[in-house]
């Protein structure tokens, strides 16, 4: 049962109020829920099919330029004479 919950989390309505006609505030504040919710970066995700391959290969090149950060931000500074 827990699972359902989880499941449709992404899938509930959000809304957003429009008060004195100032439709582009609403606009921001509704792009702003969209994305905290992180349904933007799920719906480009999903926007077209991504092959099972071109995923791994996405995947392992994003490690490794976490992997190429994490050892950037360990090295000592260079030698500034």
């Amino acid at each position: 049962m827990a699972q359902d919950k989880n499941e449709h989390r992404g899938l509930m309505g959000s809304t957003v109020f429009v008060r004195n006609d100032n439709v582009e505030q609403a606009i921001r504040k509704f792009k702003k829920k969209i994305q905290a919710n992180g349904l933007l970066l799920d719906l480009r995700a999903r926007e077209f099919y991504e092959k099972p391959t071109a995923v791994r290969k996405r995947k392992k090149a994003q490690a490794k330029a976490r992997w190429r950060k994490q050892l950037q931000s360990q090295q000592l500074p260079k030698k500034l004479y």
